[in-house]
């Protein structure tokens, strides 16, 4: 008899418990800082990592693994599961990755535009000298340069600002910034941090659906 079962003598069947799983596509700084957001919360029982090159895979996943022994972690492996693609062209790839991948429409999810509307927030934010979580506005279409603001959606709480100023998104709005757009689009840094924390909060929306 091993070792391991003279340590361990079961007397009723393990209990089936249902698992939740997350597929970080990718093991770049991006994937990794989502699958480390991901294992912080604890939010899943299984998280699958899935990357093209065989070595980076398998470091990154020991390193997981290893820190899992300070962590509340599941069990670690690359199964068929959800898909959050955040990598660019996310919507190219999303579409992309359903067709290789074979799984359900609802099992393939790009991150969009979330990332745009975090900063649209941020930047109206700090424009208005409020906090963001009481700023509400999206950027809605293909991820990049043909995304747009939706500012007849623009409130702070629940206050429309179009309503105050009519102008507002145009060329004739006194107080508009041009740099704005680009702002939102394309950032002066890698976003690989907050790319995993809208990951992680699509991932939460997921599990609490």
């Amino acid at each position: 008899m091993s070792t391991e079962k003279k340590l361990i003598a079961p007397f009723a069947e393990e209990a089936a418990i249902p698992n939740n799983t997350i597929t970080v596509v990718g093991v770049g700084q991006v994937g990794m800082a989502c699958a480390i957001s991901i294992l912080g919360k604890s939010l899943v029982d299984e998280l699958a990592l899935v990357d093209v090159l065989e070595d980076k895979f398998k470091g990154e996943m020991m390193d997981l693994q290893h820190e899992s022994l300070f962590l509340q972690t599941p069990k670690i492996y690359s199964p068929d599961c959800i898909i959050i693609v955040v990598s660019n062209p996310v919507d190219i790839l999303t579409y992309v990755t359903w067709k290789l991948s074979g799984l359900p429409k609802h099992c393939v999810i790009g991150s969009g535009c979330n990332l745009d509307s975090a900063r649209f927030r941020y930047f109206m934010a700090e424009k208005l000298g409020i906090h963001p979580s009481s700023c509400h506005g999206w950027i809605l279409g293909e991820h990049g340069d043909s995304s747009v603001a939706v500012w007849s959606g623009v409130n702070v709480a629940g206050v429309s600002l179009q309503e105050l100023n009519p102008e507002m998104g145009t060329d004739n709005d006194p107080g508009s910034n041009p740099t704005l757009g680009s702002w939102c689009m394309e950032p002066a840094s890698p976003s690989a941090y907050v790319s995993a924390s809208v990951c992680v909060c699509v991932c939460v929306t997921i599990i609490n659906k």
